[in-house]
């Protein structure tokens, strides 16, 4: 832990909920969705600022990026106004990526609203995915390819706005070329880019997708959701993953993401902050502090005066 405590931090990946007072349909409603870390219902309770710093005391976060939390779709500004409440209340979060459906028809009203609130500086909708490699197809409605979904994705521009991009590495390609053909756009990849398959084969296939993707200016990546199906952590293989990572995208822009507490599932906040910290230890002091700090507040346009530390 020999210096940990005092690195600043930015956690560019987290989430608050509040199941009373709030409606998420996958956390609130039954049965469970399919999820990759399997049975998810120790996630079935409140989780907000005093859970995340009680999680996070060992660390110095000096600010946190939440990430929309499938809030109730009918409503998704009403989760942006709930989280400036807590940001008012507790200082955390320091900044929100917010929830839009950009191949609905009511997308330029939503992302209109969205970009009116403070805290938000980007959107994330999860484009249509295929579970596996040999499933994934090209052109299918609600994916990158779609029209509609592209339409939406390029009011973005409009306002400013960054994407969060989740998706599996087998659809790397797509998102390469929408990188291309949306320049002025900032996408930000969620979850490393989702290794869940670690074999020789699996993992060739998701180093090749990240350096398709690397290849575009406008795609960073953040570095986080490394647990493995039936909830394991594997530190000797996720430092593994981690340094491929920065390899393959440079230290200038990949973030450390806690994804809390959604990975609580499969690895203490310490556990998984200690494992990037391993994986970097070796890079220079000024690589370290992009990784840790210096990117999330870059690529989210964060306020330092609101920073803390």
């Amino acid at each position: 832990m020999s210096g940990l405590a005092t690195q600043p931090i930015i956690d560019a990946h987290q989430h608050f909920w509040d199941l009373d007072l709030n409606y998420y349909p996958w956390l609130s409603d039954e049965p469970q969705i399919p999820f990759r870390y399997g049975d998810y219902g120790a996630l079935r309770r409140d989780y907000l600022p005093a859970d995340y710093r009680a999680d996070s005391e060992h660390f110095q976060i000096a600010g946190t990026v939440h990430v929309e939390a499938e809030f109730d779709p009918a409503n998704p500004v009403a989760e942006t106004d709930w989280l400036q409440e807590l940001a008012d209340e507790h200082g955390l979060p320091t900044a929100c990526v917010a929830q839009a459906k950009l191949g609905e028809p009511y997308v330029a009203e939503v992302l209109a609203a969205q970009a009116g609130r403070r805290l938000v500086r980007g959107v994330r909708h999860k484009p249509r995915a295929a579970a596996t490699p040999a499933e994934a197809r090209r052109g299918l409605p609600g994916s990158m390819d779609d029209p509609a979904w592209r339409r939406g994705f390029a009011m973005l521009a409009r306002y400013g706005l960054s994407f969060d991009l989740q998706t599996p590495w087998w659809h790397l390609e797509q998102a390469a070329e929408l990188a291309a053909d949306f320049p002025h756009i900032q996408i930000i990849l969620n979850h490393t880019g989702l290794p869940s398959d670690r074999s020789p084969e699996g993992l060739a296939g998701w180093r090749a997708a990240l350096e398709c993707a690397a290849q575009a200016p406008n795609i960073a990546l953040k570095i986080s959701g490394l647990g493995l199906p039936g909830r394991r952590w594997d530190r000797v293989s996720n430092i593994a993953v981690i340094r491929d990572a920065i390899t393959i995208f440079g230290a200038q822009r990949c973030m450390f993401a806690s994804n809390y507490p959604v990975d609580s599932l499969v690895a203490s906040f310490r556990a998984i902050v200690e494992a990037f910290m391993e994986a970097i230890a070796d890079r220079p002091e000024g690589a370290r502090h992009q990784l840790l700090y210096g990117n999330a507040v870059r690529l989210y346009r964060l306020d330092q005066s609101q920073l803390v530390g």
